[in-house]
């Protein structure tokens, strides 16, 4: 796949800035528009797969492998001098049907540890991986509350500390992420949600298992005001853990925003900087990825159309790869000027 993409060269866009900026990236969204892969490769120093390495994609029937999309992603990424940060490991969502067959721990221990040793083996070169991801549930009952599914139903939460553990022995030395959303809101659910993510963190390290960093997903809903006291707190304390914090899909769901697409995209730029300056306040992040590059290119424009009609706003740059005012507050974010 590699000999057949131009060799589209890294922009110098944000070169002098120590911290990286990405974006997730759906590989069949290149065949549609031409100029997204040139546009990455021009703003970002990595990419993230949307779809490509999660369970249901490359394992479509029960002994079946299909790497062919993940493969085209790390190749492009490759010519493009552009790091991939692996999306995900272990994932409560996109599992088959054939997988629900499994019914004995052992089974579903094995099936994990398969899936981990092949994934991880295949792709050497990345060296930041979501090993497990949105194992909150979104309205907690409690601090020990942890997302139903596949994996919490066949072994319990210590699947968790195992998925870890096996990334760490195949990969010591990369960054293995904690990946989780909804944690940064000020509304009713938002203690719930960080309480019980605080809790699985501080189980997972008394424990010993080699979480080395926490993703904060950033799936901002416009319009929700953001616990900025709450989060830079949390932040400070993930930091004092030794844990390293990474911004990994941040975008803004903004169906409930203005119709004005400039009046939009202030309210969006504020609520971002309040996300951001919040993490910043709290020690800061290593990396910020934002879910695509491009408005159009968003899974936001499927899952929340807006009611007026007009197009979902939630990305840095518009459908012209213009950026935005949300562009500005990442270039601040990554400055250390916000």
């Amino acid at each position: 796949m590699a000999a057949a993409l131009a060799p589209w060269l890294t922009s110098p866009a944000f070169a002098q800035q120590n911290m990286p900026f990405g974006a997730a990236l759906y590989w069949p969204d290149m065949a549609i528009e031409p100029r997204l892969g040139p546009e990455i490769a021009r703003w970002c120093q990595r990419i993230t797969p949307v779809q490509e390495m999660k369970f249901e994609l490359l394992r479509p029937s029960e002994g079946a492998w299909d790497f062919s999309q993940a493969d085209a992603l790390v190749d492009y990424a490759r010519v493009n001098s552009l790091a991939v940060h692996g999306h995900t490991l272990v994932w409560y969502a996109a599992l088959p049907e054939w997988v629900s067959k499994i019914t004995s721990a052992a089974a579903a221990e094995a099936l994990m540890t398969e899936h981990i040793e092949t994934l991880m083996q295949r792709y050497p070169d990345i060296t930041s991986w979501d090993v497990v991801n949105e194992a909150i549930p979104d309205v907690p009952d409690g601090v020990k509350s942890r997302r139903d599914g596949f994996w919490q139903e066949r072994l319990g939460e210590d699947h968790i500390a195992m998925a870890f553990r096996k990334a760490h022995e195949l990969s010591p030395h990369s960054t293995l992420v904690l990946n989780e959303y909804d944690v940064e809101f000020a509304d009713e659910y938002g203690p719930a949600k960080r309480a019980a993510f605080r809790d699985l963190i501080q189980s997972l390290l008394d424990k010993g298992a080699p979480v080395t960093a926490i993703g904060f997903q950033g799936h901002l809903r416009g319009g929700r005001a953001i616990a900025k006291d709450e989060l830079a707190a949390f932040v400070a304390e993930l930091k004092s853990w030794g844990l390293d914090v990474l911004v990994t899909e941040l975008d803004v769901i903004d169906v409930n925003l203005p119709r004005d697409a400039d009046e939009r995209d202030r309210v969006i730029a504020a609520q971002v900087r309040d996300f951001l300056k919040a993490i910043a306040d709290g020690g800061g992040a290593s990396s910020i990825t934002t879910w695509g590059i491009s408005d159009p290119y968003s899974w936001i424009r499927w899952a929340y159309p807006r009611p007026d009609g007009t197009p979902n706003r939630p990305l840095p740059l518009d459908e012209n790869f213009k950026p935005k005012l949300f562009m500005d507050v990442i270039d601040d974010f990554r400055n250390g000027t916000l």
